[in-house]
């Protein structure tokens, strides 16, 4: 048994909103454990709330794929400073939070100096680069992961993996029978529609714009529906409200993804993590992303492995939801998958009760809980 006097120095790595979160909810629940610990690390505002000493704040910039690549400088000093950290104090476990293009080198500087490492949220080369096995497995001693399927993918490559649950639904209070849609009354002409343009500057600079076409060709034809838009926070809805196109209104709610997709009839959402919390409130949608054209034709189609990119579709093993991913230029294809399902109220209420079935594994497990048990194994 580990000796309670005894402090502990966890490092911990985020690179998004999401792993934000999750590590935040990961130091309150090791906070509940009879140990001393002392957190320290790089990530966002919820961690540095829980408790963790920051050495830098990473979610204000966070970007995805060639969005990223305007950042690589900041992201070397990071690095940099981060491998002056560990030199010149002992960390006992490092955990990094999704984001491998970046934790990758934060797990092998951890590594390096000779700190166990610990993977929190498993990065998807069973999507789309298998070959980084090898270097996953040089610079991870334990991956947790938070989809059901991936505990035997990467098992079976050798690495000790465990599925703990997914960090999303740790709050969220999820009653299946509650959150099923039926649809009995629906009106399309009285629709309440959710816009989910994620939280990264590259989602929102990519999709926001689209977003608000579908609306105002819905609004065109139904006058009446509602929409509302989440935000991550107050600076993301100044963004959003700075580049309204022309005749495009509507109503804000701040990180209230699955509140709002209770309330919601139909949901538009950024591909990511958000899919599943709509999903969890029996919402039906259309997720869409948008890639560069030239990088996508040239590489990216090439390198991803699955036949669906949506994390809904993945789940399902087909296609359960229109996906748009990616979509380049035309919105008019997705304007009509959205127009046919609300015309639909027969296919909105499956589609409903079928999202809720694919959500049910993932909440089996409290994920924050799960972890905190596994660090002190990894610890003792």
């Amino acid at each position: 048994m580990a000796e309670n006097k005894r402090t502990y120095r966890i490092f911990l790595s985020a690179a998004e909103h999401s792993g934000d979160l999750h590590c935040a909810g990961l130091i309150n629940a090791l906070k509940q454990r009879p140990y001393n610990f002392e957190f320290v690390g790089v990530g966002g505002e919820k961690m540095a709330r829980a408790g963790c000493q920051m050495l830098e704040k990473t979610t204000d910039k966070s970007a995805m794929i060639h969005k990223a690549f305007g950042q690589v400088s900041r992201f070397i000093r990071l690095i940099f400073r981060i491998r002056s950290y560990f030199k010149k104090n002992k960390v006992d476990l490092a955990i990094v939070c999704d984001s491998p293009a970046f934790n990758f080198h934060i797990a092998k500087t951890a590594k390096t100096a000779g700190a166990k490492t610990l993977f929190y949220v498993a990065p998807q080369l069973w999507a789309w680069a298998p070959w980084r096995m090898k270097k996953l497995k040089n610079c991870c001693d334990k991956l947790c992961c938070i989809l059901p399927f991936e505990q035997n993918w990467f098992t079976q490559r050798g690495l000790e993996t465990e599925f703990v649950g997914n960090p999303l639904f740790d709050d969220l209070d999820f009653d299946p029978d509650s959150c099923v849609k039926t649809y009995e009354n629906f009106d399309p002409k009285n629709a309440h529609i959710a816009l989910m343009p994620g939280s990264r500057e590259a989602e929102i600079a990519t999709l926001w714009k689209p977003m608000q076409k579908i609306a105002v060709s819905l609004k065109r034809k139904y006058p009446q529906i509602t929409i509302t838009a989440v935000v991550a926070d107050e600076n993301k809805k100044r963004t959003l409200k700075a580049s309204h196109i022309l005749g495009f209104r509507c109503q804000y709610e701040i990180g209230s993804v699955a509140e709002t997709a209770k309330k919601a009839d139909f949901a538009i959402v950024a591909s990511g993590s958000a899919t599943l919390q709509v999903a969890s409130a029996g919402c039906p949608m259309v997720i869409i992303y948008q890639s560069n054209k030239y990088l996508w034709h040239l590489v990216g189609r090439w390198l991803v492995n699955t036949k669906y990119l949506s994390l809904v579709n993945i789940l399902n093993q087909k296609e359960l939801v229109p996906e748009f991913m990616p979509y380049f230029d035309s919105t008019e294809p997705i304007y009509a998958a959205v127009d046919n399902l609300l015309a639909d109220k027969t296919s909105l209420a499956k589609l409903s009760s079928d999202l809720i079935e694919i959500v049910k594994p993932l909440t089996v497990k409290k994920a924050g809980k799960e972890v905190a048990k596994t660090i002190i194994e990894m610890l003792n």
